[in-house]
């Protein structure tokens, strides 16, 4: 059986209006063509929808019951084409972000809850990484969008600018001893430095730092996470660096203190790239424009 969006209305507004005529003036058909797509649709269906009355026509026992089938069918066309306007609109969909997890902490949790907000159709996943497996993600097309410290970028993609932060020294005051002025990276060449692994934003800058000076950075103590870190640090096997709204989310802790560091080498940008393809367009694009117009 073929039933078409029109033959539907049509049989719903012959019911609302009570005649052919008026139901076929409603939705703009010759009134010969609207009676034949009531023929044709009874025949394939074996009985009669409509019976003849006086001033008009009125519904069979038959096309009650099939009526509520038919009103189905004209909600499910209802939401199918909202559905639709709602994916070209870019209301609707599903975006994959991935990120470091000191952006996630500083930023993108926040930024987040407000696209959810505005846009509570379109499902977010986050995906938690460094840096560098980002950008590989990005190249590989496993997320659509990424965010990563600009200084580390190696993909010819275009970057957004998403966000800036900067890293404090965190240390033990029980172990450790520093004077109120910012540190230098002079300062840390020969002190133990508890640091996050290979691919992180953090390493790669404290090995250019380093080689400012002409040194190489040996990576006393290598972590996968800020929270091992601050074990390692509490226990003062060494000092670390983090953002300043990372360590707080931590919460207070007297066994541990931190210290600005001296010069721009402690400060990064980060940049936002996007991966076409899988998305669709007008959902990535308002996804992109609420991180990038998102405040400060």
């Amino acid at each position: 059986m073929r039933l078409d969006t029109t033959t539907v209305r049509l049989v719903l507004a012959i019911v609302d209006e009570g005649s052919i005529s008026r139901a076929a003036d409603k939705l703009g058909l010759a009134v010969a063509a609207a009676s034949r797509r009531v023929s044709d649709l009874e025949e394939q269906l074996g009985a009669k929808l409509f019976r003849r009355v006086p001033h008009g026509v009125e519904v069979t026992e038959s096309g009650d019951k099939l009526l509520r089938y038919i009103r189905q069918i004209d909600t499910l066309v209802d939401r199918l084409a909202g559905d639709a306007q709602a994916l070209v609109q870019g209301l609707e969909g599903r975006i994959i972000i991935g990120a470091p997890k000191a952006v996630v902490i500083e930023f993108l949790a926040r930024d987040i809850a407000g696209i959810q907000r505005q846009y509570p159709g379109i499902s977010l996943k986050i995906v938690e990484e460094n840096s560098k497996i980002i950008q590989q993600m990005l190249r590989d097309k496993v997320i659509d969008i990424g965010i990563y410290e600009k200084k580390s970028g190696f993909l010819d993609l275009a970057q957004l600018p998403y966000r800036q932060d900067r890293l404090v020294l965190v240390y033990s005051p029980a172990h450790f001893s520093f004077a109120g002025a910012p540190v230098s990276i002079d300062d840390l060449l020969d002190m133990p430095l508890v640091s996050l692994g290979k691919g992180s934003a953090i390493l790669s800058a404290v090995q250019r730092a380093y080689r400012s000076r002409g040194r190489q950075f040996t990576n006393d103590f290598s972590v996968n996470g800020f929270d091992t870190m601050l074990a390692f640090v509490r226990h003062g096997l060494g000092v670390g660096l983090m953002p300043p709204d990372v360590l707080s989310s931590f919460g207070p802790d007297d066994r541990l203190a931190c210290a600005e560091l001296q010069g721009d080498w402690h400060e990064r940008s980060y940049v936002l790239s996007c991966a076409e393809g899988h998305a669709q367009a007008q959902t990535l694009q308002n996804v992109v424009t609420a991180l990038t117009n998102a405040p400060q």
